[in-house]
């Protein structure tokens, strides 16, 4: 499914499966940031890998894909894996970014396409155990991240889901630190009891994303649950600006 172009834009292509319920927002959040969007299915992008070769960005949009039936991101990961991960294997060697949000940030995950041997990070159950719907904020802490760059304050955000909590050995989170791969955390509240209120990580070459919350909801003012109150929040358009300014020189 393709949107209106914009014109000199970089392409970024957004993947969706069935349950995916955050593409649309996905799609206006890089379309305001100056992408031109299209959305494919992980079967249309094992296929014919043409759309994503000639792409600049490329996107796992969140939701509940296939009701996340045998746990959260895990078919979405497997099926992005098996039909399409030497190509966005390529993809992400050629520089261009790489996003994935809540659920496909899972799904990064169970892909193997972010830091740490398998199983050395998961997102598991939230330390409250039900699922969390509710607004938090994000604090900017890498300067690895093509994603953060150019940020300048927190993001105000909703986060909506019950598999959130980052998780991983004492050992690999000193790692993770020293490599400068936290790209947010929590800030204020955790929300999910994340080790080391880890919000999103970003992969060693600074190109991919994984990220629970949900900035692309937060991409206007009116947005804001405070806003009718004269409340300003901090925009998740501005990380969706900083991948879209990147994939430009991709």
């Amino acid at each position: 499914m393709e949107r209106g172009h914009i014109v000199n834009a970089p392409t970024a292509l957004v993947v969706g499966a069935p349950g995916t319920n955050r593409d649309a927002d996905v799609m206006l959040a890089l379309e305001l940031a100056g992408a031109d969007c299209r959305r494919v299915t992980p079967g249309e992008l094992g296929a014919d890998p043409t759309p994503l070769e000639s792409s600049q960005l490329l996107v796992l949009a969140g939701g509940f894909s296939y009701g996340d039936n045998t746990g959260a991101g895990r078919l979405f990961g497997l099926e992005i894996d098996s039909l399409a991960g030497d190509s966005i294997r390529r993809f992400i060697s050629h520089g261009r970014p790489v996003l994935g949000i809540c659920n496909g940030f899972q799904a990064l995950v169970r892909a193997g396409l972010l830091p740490g041997a398998p199983g050395a990070i998961a997102l598991g159950h939230n330390e409250s155990g039900s699922f969390d719907c509710r607004w938090v904020r994000i604090q900017p802490v890498s300067a690895r991240s093509v994603w953060t760059q150019g940020l300048t304050e927190d993001i105000d955000c909703p986060i909506a889901h019950g598999e959130g909590r980052f998780t991983c050995s004492t050992e690999t989170l000193a790692a993770l630190e020293q490599s400068d791969s936290i790209a947010f955390r929590y800030a204020g509240s955790n929300p999910n009891g994340s080790a080391g209120a880890v919000a999103g990580i970003c992969d060693p070459s600074g190109v991919v994303l994984g990220l629970m919350p949900h900035p692309e909801n937060h991409v206007l003012q009116r947005q804001n649950p405070q806003a009718a109150r004269g409340e300003r929040g901090g925009l998740g358009l501005a990380l969706f600006r900083a991948g879209v300014d990147h994939a430009r020189s991709c």
